[in-house]
């Protein structure tokens, strides 16, 4: 069957990882799926009363043709707009992978397709032993790679890639966004990696307020719904 999960990273943070996270779910959507988002820790939140509100987690409920649980969308709230490590560290509170497993688990049983925005890059840490990776390890999903098209990103780029490849994963697409609307010679550094991952180029995000409502390309959809489920996935 094809995968039920995928988890978009980074080369960095700030790249775009919700806006693509959001288009995919919408993708998702208008290709005929019930879909989901999950962020599994989040900073910078909004306290209102007693909630804390996400902007990454809203876009993604926004997307989303699904009711899910917040409590399972995203598990772990923070305030403070800091790695959620020390966030966590601060409220006294351990991020468990076996807890983020089990929520991404529940929404699998809701959802067709769940897309899993990690936080920041590949090795962004959750804890002092856990890291962004370890969690896309833990749910064996193919990746998506967000690359923040600036200067540097080639290099960020093919370690993120090699990275992923390290850790058993499979890299099932990346997706280009123009975060610097002043990058020289983007279209020579799009072809560069387009020569050099071995993964197709799902999308070219456009960094504009339009990009906040788009969708994956039906034909980006297609790609990704090649990727099967591992046997012991969830």
């Amino acid at each position: 069957m094809s995968s039920k999960l995928f988890f978009v990273t980074g080369t960095d943070t700030d790249v775009g990882k919700t806006v693509a996270s959001a288009q995919l779910i919408r993708g998702f959507v208008r290709a005929g799926f019930d879909a989901v988002g999950m962020k599994p820790a989040a900073s910078g939140c909004i306290r209102s009363g007693d909630i804390l509100i996400n902007t990454d987690v809203e876009m993604h409920r926004a997307a989303s043709n699904v009711q899910a649980p917040a409590a399972l969308c995203s598990p772990y709230l923070f305030e403070p707009a800091i790695s959620p490590h020390i966030a966590a560290h601060e409220a006294g509170i351990d991020i468990d992978l076996q807890h983020l497993k089990n929520c991404a688990e529940q929404l699998t049983r809701i959802a067709d397709r769940v897309i899993i925005e990690g936080a920041g890059g590949w090795f962004a840490p959750l804890s002092t032993q856990a890291t962004i990776a370890d969690l896309a390890t833990e749910l064996q999903a193919p990746v998506i790679m967000v690359v923040g098209m600036r200067l540097g990103c080639l290099n960020h780029a093919m370690l993120t890639a090699k990275a992923i490849e390290q850790q058993g994963l499979t890299l099932a697409g990346w997706i280009a966004n123009p975060v610097d609307p002043l990058f020289s010679r983007y279209a020579e550094n799009l072809a560069y990696l387009k020569q050099q991952l071995a993964a197709p180029l799902l999308a070219e995000l456009s960094y504009t307020p339009e990009a906040l409502n788009a969708a994956i390309s039906p034909a980006a959809i297609a790609q990704l719904e090649q990727f099967k489920s591992p046997p012991d996935s969830i």
